[in-house]
């Protein structure tokens, strides 16, 4: 294959050592990316890291604020350790490791500026920016395309559109569509973040967009069994062992990305509908019956629906959505038998 589609006219930098059997690279599409709701964003840059020096590779991506360091013991940014590394669910001993930063994003994709109103992007769109890459760097099929959370939506994206490269996906708590309760939930943190832009207090209103947010990643059995604890009275009222976590949390979030990338990012979750029965590689899913943000309804729905046929595996976790961070040895289980024939 060669380095880049004719059509493209783009510009790849194929990358720097990093440290032993790590690749970071950016590349520059100067023509732009047409966007499928409207508009193009040019130039365009897609910012990869490959890791692993031999084997197939696999591309991962997780959620919104995932980025392309997926798994690297020695980097705290790797937002996989512990499921992807040498010897674990995903091996990169085995395998060559491939992540990205999503357009429209708060890493080193091109994202929005201060105060500037991205184009919506689509889970779609994205698929597309993965593909630049593997056609930038001369990878003719993937063995694996493994997506938790945003980045499942946009693993069937890529399903769908480009199969011809894809020789199995893992889908981990993301559906086809998104359920109008998790819009209506997601919605309300937009808004937030929107107020809070317009009144040059975006960093406080991410931070509470997203504490927010943190409530619907969870369980109520693990909030029941963390959380139980008497209020303590301040100077400005009580304050709930919850609220203190949730608020902490939003505030450390605030403090690693952008309000203007979390609204565009968050839309477009929101925007994602793929076409199961157009998808004809074999896929693996993964849910979580506790998981407020996907329901199981939607996750078997999807199985029953894909063309190609697909195994659904259903664990329980207090973690709920964030299950695919934190049930490391559940999930390294599971990718490793979908990457067993790989």
């Amino acid at each position: 294959m060669s380095a880049a589609p004719e059509s493209l006219d783009s510009d790849a930098s194929h990358g720097t050592a990093t440290q032993p059997g790590v690749r970071d690279g950016v590349i520059v599409l100067e023509e732009g990316l047409p966007l499928t709701h409207g508009g193009r964003v040019a130039p365009l840059s897609i910012a990869w890291r490959l890791q692993g020096q031999t084997g197939p590779v696999v591309a991962a991506m997780g959620g919104i604020s995932s980025g392309r360091v997926v798994c690297d013991g020695a980097d705290a940014r790797g937002w996989w350790n512990g499921i992807a590394g040498p010897g674990l669910g995903l091996d990169s001993d085995r395998f060559q490791v491939l992540g990205i930063d999503f357009v429209g994003g708060s890493h080193d994709s091109t994202g929005p500026k201060p105060g500037e109103r991205f184009p919506s992007v689509s889970s779609y769109d994205q698929a597309f920016a993965l593909r630049c890459v593997l056609d930038q760097l001369g990878i003719v099929e993937l063995a694996a395309c493994i997506g938790a959370s945003y980045g499942g939506m946009v693993a069937l994206a890529f399903a769908e559109r480009f199969p011809e490269r894809l020789r199995h996906a893992v889908v981990i708590s993301a559906a086809h569509r998104t359920h109008p309760m998790s819009t209506a939930w997601r919605s309300v943190q937009r808004a937030i973040v929107r107020y809070a832009l317009e009144h040059d207090q975006g960093a406080r209103g991410l931070a509470l967009a997203r504490a927010l947010a943190m409530a619907t990643y969870r369980s109520a059995r693990e909030f029941e069994e963390r959380f139980a604890g008497a209020a303590e009275r301040g100077a400005d009222g009580y304050r709930f062992p919850v609220e203190s976590y949730l608020l902490a949390r939003g505030e450390d979030y605030a403090m690693r990305y952008r309000p203007e990338a979390f609204v565009c990012l968050s839309e477009s979750i929101d925007l994602h509908w793929a076409d199961p029965s157009a998808i004809r590689v074999p896929v693996t899913l993964l849910a979580v019956t506790e998981d407020q943000l996907v329901p199981i309804a939607d996750m078997r729905a999807l199985r029953d629906a894909l063309g190609g046929g697909a195994q659904l595996v259903e664990i329980s976790s207090p973690y709920g959505h964030d299950a695919f961070l934190k049930e490391r040895e559940v999930l390294g289980g599971v990718i490793a038998q979908a990457l067993a024939d790989t």
